[in-house]
């Protein structure tokens, strides 16, 4: 008969897996086996009888080296890596192809992943690196078995870049999910079919898809320029935008959440507030308390460092000193002239708006003339080209006058190319009542369009003379410092990009340009353009945003953006 004894290990038809014994005990004509099962670790108490153990071996561990080398180093190395995390504090970064700073380990390690539940701002300013500390911590959630199920949500023109910089430095795969996959997988939920999404933000604050992101649940989501979910307070009430809407979802549906923003503050404290509730509910009741705790220095829910506060290793600043200069010139007498004929038009029109009541939208159609003029002569007639062409087409019945809903908050925030479109709408809106009133307006912007072209015929435009200046100065300087010969200028107006353009390339400059018309694709190659072949890149916002241009040294900002972030997001195109 068998004699099994306590720390054997046995098999048999009574178990699916071997068992290992811990207790051995005869009752009469029954052995009473107790144990564990070796790999599931159930509890085993089982009587059996003689003929039961017939039916039961001892299993003797034998060592079988027969396995090929290759997938035992496999193996092993499986083996290895499993347990790493425990062993390496910073194994993401030492498995992912980049050179962190010390000041992205310190965000990541020293204040993201202390926490057992991940709700965190990072806010450092531009080209802090906010997508490698993104990066290092979806790798040591990964590594670590706290995550799987992960969601980023950045703004529409950053999507690609996003994916492209996770898969090269972190050998991640990100899939995008925007309107043509929800077209393609009708009757199902393609949140629900992929581990790892990327999406856009203002594709996933729509109300039909909101409800499909309600009944999902994520490990870890990340929000790029999480500024944009904002929401206001008017006195009792709240007013949430969209985007707040959609944060307040991934705050529920969500285990830890991240946010990235350069931006976080506009200057209200309410706004300020509502936004850090975002990440945890409640936790400050009052702006007040908000204030008291960035006094303090002791803000558990965010980190905020300015470029003078980022050092290598060696303690050396990493951002270079940075200069700026502005350059004051007077108009000339055509230019005011038509300065003031433009401001005469431009008053009169929202006169008229405030006694019809209908202030709002035509004071922002208005603003777009002021807009282009303080860009360049040339994007105001082009402007008012095409508010004449429009007026022309409702004067002759092919076109109605459209009433448009404006949403100040929302123009800022879409992408460049759409906020194009949009102005241009708008630049067709008018208060004229009647046909004579529309062919006095008519005739009031076609004396507009002849001031601005007689300005351009005669190259009276002080501005562009003035910036030929600079960029000669400009070159002159660089080759003192013994820098890259490249100069970047930026504009608001596609309409000024172009004549810029054409203007430095008839000054004898090797010029290209990259505006938001224009794919990620192709404004990766412009960027390449810039850096190995041409001298001066001629910029809209597009090339503010997802595009580093740190070998050029010199940035004229041609127009000043209505939105100061904005011009921060430019400079750190180069002062990274």
């Amino acid at each position: 008969m068998l004699t099994i004894k306590e720390g054997d290990t046995i098999k048999g038809p009574f178990w699916k897996e071997n068992v290992v014994v811990e207790k051995v005990e005869r009752i009469g004509r029954y052995v009473r086996i107790a144990g564990f099962t070796l790999h599931s670790k159930m509890h085993v108490d089982r009587l059996l009888t003689e003929e039961d153990l017939s039916l039961i071996q001892i299993s003797k561990e034998e060592f079988d080296f027969s396995a090929p080398a290759d997938r035992t180093f496999l193996r092993i190395e499986g083996l290895r890596f499993k347990y790493a995390s425990i062993f390496d504090p910073l194994l993401a970064m030492n498995v992912s192809k980049i050179d962190p700073l010390p000041f992205q380990i310190e965000a990541v390690y020293g204040y993201i992943l202390k926490r057992p539940r991940i709700r965190f701002l990072i806010a450092d300013d531009p080209g802090a690196g906010k997508t490698i500390m993104a990066g290092l911590v979806i790798k040591e959630l990964k590594l670590r078995k706290l995550a799987n199920r992960i969601l980023i949500v950045v703004p529409g023109h950053l999507k690609d870049q996003w994916r492209r910089e996770l898969k090269d430095k972190f050998d991640e795969n990100f899939v995008v999910v925007d309107r043509h996959t929800f077209n393609a997988l009708y009757g199902e939920n393609p949140w629900e079919m992929n581990n790892q999404i990327i999406t856009s933000i203002d594709f996933a604050k729509q109300e039909e898809i909101l409800p499909t992101l309600n009944s999902v649940y994520w490990d870890l989501v990340i929000v790029d320029e999480a500024h944009k979910m904002a929401a206001y307070r008017y006195g009792e009430k709240i007013s949430r935008t969209k985007r707040y809407k959609l944060g307040e979802i991934l705050s529920k549906t969500s285990n830890h959440l991240l946010f990235l923003t350069a931006t976080p503050h506009k200057g209200d404290p309410e706004n300020f507030r509502l936004f850090l509730d975002l990440l945890a509910p409640g936790f400050f009741a009052t702006p007040e308390m908000v204030e008291e705790s960035l006094k303090n220095k002791d803000n558990p829910l965010f980190i905020r460092r300015l470029k003078e506060d980022l050092k290598d290793f060696e303690g050396r600043p990493i951002f270079t000193r940075r200069f700026p200069m502005t350059l004051k010139f007077n108009l000339s007498d055509e230019e005011i002239d038509l300065y003031n004929e433009v401001s005469r038009y431009v008053v009169h029109q929202y006169n008229r708006a405030l006694r019809q009541d209908k202030k709002r939208n035509v004071a922002f159609a208005l603003v777009i003339l002021q807009r282009r003029m303080a860009s360049s002569t040339y994007a105001l007639l082009r402007s008012l080209e095409r508010r004449k062409e429009k007026l022309e087409k409702i004067l002759i019945g092919k076109e109605e006058p459209k009433e448009l809903k404006i949403d100040f908050e929302e123009l800022e925030d879409l992408e460049e190319s759409e906020r194009w479109k949009k102005e241009e709408e708008w630049e067709g809106v008018t208060l004229a009542k009647d046909p004579e009133e529309l062919r006095g307006e008519i005739e009031t912007i076609d004396r507009l369009i002849e001031k601005a072209k007689e300005i351009l015929k005669g190259e009276k435009e002080v501005k562009l003379r003035e910036l030929r200046k600079a960029i000669t100065e400009g070159f002159r300087k660089i080759r003192e410092m013994g820098g890259n010969s490249k100069i970047l200028i930026f504009t608001e107006s596609r309409d000024t990009l172009e004549y810029l353009v054409r203007k430095v390339r008839s000054w004898g400059y090797k010029v290209n340009f990259i505006h938001g018309g224009m794919s990620l694709e192709e404004r990766i190659k412009a960027e390449k353009v810039f850096r190995d072949e041409t001298e001066i890149m001629v910029a809209t916002e597009a090339a503010g945003e997802g595009i580093n241009l740190q070998f050029c040294h010199i940035m004229i900002n041609y127009d000043i953006p209505w939105n100061p972030n904005r011009l921060e997001q430019r400079m750190g195109r180069i002062h990274r």
